[in-house]
């Protein structure tokens, strides 16, 4: 059996081992192949059973150029990037690994929040450029900082990772506001659940944590962000479609937002045009949220297990049945 993994380079860079993958059939293994419609995906998938990917699209064009094709196995959550419609259509499955990051994303959505709070990384660097050991005074900050303790979180989204950033944000003094379509018991230990417009006018941070559905596609936007508390602090490390840029761009800028902290953006890697890039007050990372090791090592674990169990005949976590 032909395995052929199209973009694993984000997922390994050379700090895990692909030699379990390989112990299931004959491994191939591209760092890179391309993130966009290209006649070279289908080349490289060529007559594997098994194709591997992370961001690099399988479309029904790849999927029709490549009959000997029976599983599609994602190295994230999200599928979207596939035709998994036509790919049930065609009798391939579509796997992907459910959970994962619940720890170290909720962890980096409080380390934006942080960042905000205290800007440390630009202090460090005023530090190593001379500014401290030259300044009148014997400390200095250059942006305000704020304290968390009695302020009030409202998340978007209270699945494992919400709940994970209420829980820290809790322990951070925070009052916990959750919205959600489905209310659960471990989520009342954390907070108290609103409807979505009591979570707006009463939070003073907003965390999206919600997956992206075309109901919530540009979920935060003008209207949105009118409801807002002046001065909120917005964070997402979810998925970059949730919010409208143009509009998010504006609301930094007339200070009706105080601060956002990002590490998804609409259209990934950032385009050079996108507003958020010079908006004041505006932290962005490059969609890293996911990447400690000990992360990455549970994907390589479980796509390991999904391509066992579609080869025992007992597929797992398939997203297309």
């Amino acid at each position: 059996m032909k395995i052929v993994v199209l973009d694993g380079y984000t997922e390994n860079p050379g700090d895990l081992s692909w030699d379990e993958l390989g112990k299931l059939g004959d491994l191939t293994v591209y760092d890179r192949t391309c993130y966009a419609e290209d006649p070279v995906i289908a080349q490289r998938i060529g007559d594997a059973e098994v194709v591997i990917t992370n961001k690099t699209p399988i479309s029904k064009a790849t999927i029709d150029q490549c009959p000997s094709l029976k599983l599609i196995a994602f190295l994230a959550t999200g599928y979207n990037v596939a035709d998994y419609a036509y790919a049930k259509e065609k009798g391939i499955l579509v796997c992907n690994v459910p959970t994962y990051g619940t720890a170290c994303v909720g962890q980096y959505a409080i380390a934006l929040l942080l960042e905000v709070c205290h800007h440390i990384g630009y202090h460090d660097k005023t530090v190593h450029e001379g500014k401290w050991q030259n300044h009148i005074d014997w400390c200095y900050w250059d942006y305000p900082l704020i304290e968390l303790d009695g302020k009030t979180a409202g998340i978007i989204g209270f699945g494992r990772i919400g709940q994970t950033t209420g829980r820290i944000a809790k322990a951070l003094g925070m009052k916990v506001l959750a919205y959600d379509l489905y209310p659960n018991d471990s989520g009342r230990a954390i907070g108290e659940y609103v409807d979505l417009n009591t979570l707006l006018a009463q939070s003073d941070v907003i965390f999206l944590h919600c997956n992206l559905t075309p109901e919530n596609e540009k979920m935060i936007n003008k209207a949105s962000l009118a409801r807002m508390k002046d001065g909120a602090i917005l964070i997402n490390n979810s998925r970059g479609q949730l919010i409208d840029e143009p509009d998010v761009a504006d609301a930094l800028q007339s200070g009706k937002l105080a601060a956002a902290g990002l590490d998804v953006v609409y259209t990934e890697p950032i385009r050079a045009d996108n507003p958020l890039l010079t908006a004041p007050n505006c932290i962005i990372t490059p969609h890293m949220s996911w990447g400690a090791r000990e992360a990455r090592q549970r994907i390589m674990d479980i796509t390991v297990d999904n391509v066992k169990a579609y080869i025992c005949g007992s597929p797992i976590n398939v997203v297309n049945r």
